[in-house]
């Protein structure tokens, strides 16, 4: 079982960064796939981005595609999302999600169901 804490949102202008965080706890966490997804006010939990375990098999949503990056770091047990060129529309609840992956795999997975871990979220507001 894995517990994820995410950090680093915040407020920001239109054309501004952040850089989200998610802390993983465990010590296997390169047998983990990991996910960013973000869930505006009356909206649906929506993909952002998707990294392997491994590290080396990244999706990115077209709506964050060229702003966004999805990164992590194995040794620290930690998840990264980029963002860069924020938009109002960006403005969400961002959280990081994880799934147990076999040791002889190394996928990345899209869709929310596909994960069985999630943490709290970080709050991201992007204004005009």
């Amino acid at each position: 079982q894995v517990q994820l804490v995410e950090s680093g949102g915040g407020l920001v202008q239109a054309g501004g960064s952040l850089s989200l965080s998610c802390a993983a706890s465990g010590r296997t966490f390169d047998r983990y796939a990991m996910g960013w997804f973000r869930q505006a006010p009356g909206k649906e939990r929506e993909f952002v981005a998707a990294i392997s375990n491994s590290g080396g098999t990244t999706y990115t949503a077209d709506s964050v595609k060229g702003r966004f990056t999805i990164s992590r770091d194995n040794a620290k047990n930690t998840l990264y999302l980029q963002m860069n060129s924020l938009k109002p529309e960006d403005t969400a609840l961002y959280y990081c999600a994880a799934r147990q992956v076999p040791y002889y795999r190394s996928s990345a997975y899209v869709k929310a169901y596909e994960y069985n871990y999630w943490g709290q979220g970080t709050q991201v507001t992007v204004s005009s």
